[in-house]
């Protein structure tokens, strides 16, 4: 009895001294909301998973973005999953990303990006969140850390997170 007691009180004691990087959200990750919350843009029936690398888009659904090609929309878990699209020669056009905030989709060209804070990203070690207005945005770094930056300023940090595999 007095091993399972002193085993309980150590793996305690290592619970509470690990470090929380993530911020954890109602369902268990910062970038996930519940089904009912999320908003699906494209068709079929794998509506729900990135056509790039499979991801669950409610799970990853905060750092979502969509474009179009032919006519045809794509949503995808993160801005990486994006940027490996467009890097297959692809144009991608109207480019959406969810506003934290609200949880809709805005156009990513006018959105502000957080990039880099402590909370952990998707498809990527450095985070990358869109608000729809400034203020919000500023309110997520003085949290969280990170930079505000514009779309394109991202686009071309995401470029850069996996270079050594292109």
């Amino acid at each position: 009895m007095y091993k399972i007691v002193i085993s309980a009180v150590a793996m305690l004691f290592f619970i509470g001294c690990s470090s929380q990087k993530d911020v954890v959200g109602k369902t268990g990750m910062f970038q996930s909301v519940n089904k009912e919350e999320a908003v699906l843009l494209q068709d079929g029936a794998d509506k729900q998973f990135c056509p790039r690398c499979g991801m669950d888009l409610i799970k990853y659904y905060k750092t979502s973005h969509s474009a179009t090609h032919n006519n045809k929309t794509y949503q995808y878990c993160s801005l990486h999953c994006l940027e490996d699209h467009l890097g297959d020669g692809i144009e991608l056009k109207n480019p959406m990303v969810v506003d934290v905030g609200s949880l809709k989709f805005i156009d990513a060209t006018r959105a502000y990006y957080v990039v880099g804070s402590r909370v952990k990203g998707t498809m990527s070690k450095i985070s990358k969140y869109a608000f729809l207005n400034k203020e919000d945005a500023g309110k997520f770094q003085a949290e969280h850390g990170g930079e505000i930056t514009d779309f394109y300023k991202a686009l071309e940090i995401t470029k850069r997170d996996f270079k050594y595999y292109k």
